[in-house]
């Protein structure tokens, strides 16, 4: 039995946007319900993000340490970005953020992958990639600011990272979500079976 996500649209009575930020706002939809009431669901309209699970040639993970305050805790992390470009190809962003994160770049790129962190409260999507064949970056680093400027880097082997997450010490989503699907990849067909880089997207396609 293959089972697959498919696309799907209820019909929506009555929308609202309560609040509009610098890059995502709050919805208000009435939507209509399978036995014809209606309900009202608020979420978050998100233009989706790109994350890099950036692999060396030692097995060890690129990772960093960031602050997040909705949840006050610093948390490690891979490198990560929203899609705030628009028509931007996915994979353009993620190594822009890999440069302006890590300052690496890599020759090896495929799709780990896709998923709806939250989709119960928001609409953003997130594709996660697999760069290999990593090497430091040219010219200066990127200027950080905020948050990024207390950044803290490592380069921690997969296999604890896996602890790690099922531990319960390592939270992040696409870190999570990332390490264990590599090990899965690597018990299964191999990384290089991975889906190529620019695979189509339908969630944010471009």
């Amino acid at each position: 039995m293959t089972l697959r996500d498919t696309p799907q649209s209820w019909e929506v009575v009555a929308t609202d946007t309560p609040f509009r930020g610098a890059k995502t706002a709050v919805r208000t939809d009435e939507v209509v319900m399978p036995g014809g009431a209606t309900a009202r669901r608020d979420y978050q309209v998100h233009p989706g993000s790109v994350a890099v699970l950036a692999l060396d040639g030692e097995g060890r993970v690129l990772v960093l340490s960031q602050y997040r305050h909705p949840v006050g805790r610093k948390l490690w992390e891979i490198p990560a970005g929203l899609l705030d470009v628009p028509g931007e190809n996915p994979l353009t962003a993620a190594q822009r953020e890999l440069y302006e994160e890590a300052h690496v770049k890599a020759d090896d790129w495929r799709v780990l992958l896709d998923l709806y962190p939250t989709p119960g409260g928001s609409s953003e999507a997130v594709r996660v990639f697999l760069a290999r064949g990593l090497a430091e970056a040219e010219g200066e680093r990127y200027a950080v600011t905020d948050e990024e400027a207390d950044m803290e880097f490592a380069r921690v082997a997969l296999d604890e990272l896996v602890r790690g997450a099922l531990a319960g010490e390592l939270q992040n989503n696409c870190l999570v979500t990332g390490v264990l699907a590599v090990r899965a990849a690597l018990a299964g067909e191999g990384l290089d079976a991975l889906r190529p880089a620019d695979a189509p997207w339908p969630a944010r396609p471009y």
